[in-house]
């Protein structure tokens, strides 16, 4: 978990992407914006979102880097508003959980 949440710390993007997406995760619904990415059926874990959507941004990025006429900035933004809102999730229950164990044994 924490090497896909430090991949993403050290993502390199244009700064009009993030910054339009960080604006857009305020209306983060991760039932809406994961089914529209990864398809119908079951959500999984955000750690295992996470990583799919790591996965298709690679490539929509690499689309974007060689000005492929099918590239689409709205679909990589809402694709970069998803991997930040995953990623949100990830560090609220690894902050949450991360004090509790030095309770457990």
């Amino acid at each position: 978990m924490n090497d896909l949440l430090m991949k993403l710390d050290t993502l390199k993007r244009p700064r009009l992407l993030i910054r339009a997406a960080r604006i857009g995760m305020a209306e983060y619904r991760r039932d809406v914006h994961l089914r529209r990415h990864l398809g119908q059926g079951p959500l999984p874990r955000s750690g295992a979102a996470l990583a799919r959507l790591v996965e298709i941004e690679s490539g929509l990025n690499e689309q974007r880097r060689e000005r492929d006429a099918g590239y689409s900035s709205v679909k990589h933004v809402d694709l970069l508003i998803a991997m930040m809102g995953e990623a949100r999730i990830m560090r609220a229950a690894h902050t949450n959980i991360a004090p509790l164990r030095k309770y457990v044994r």
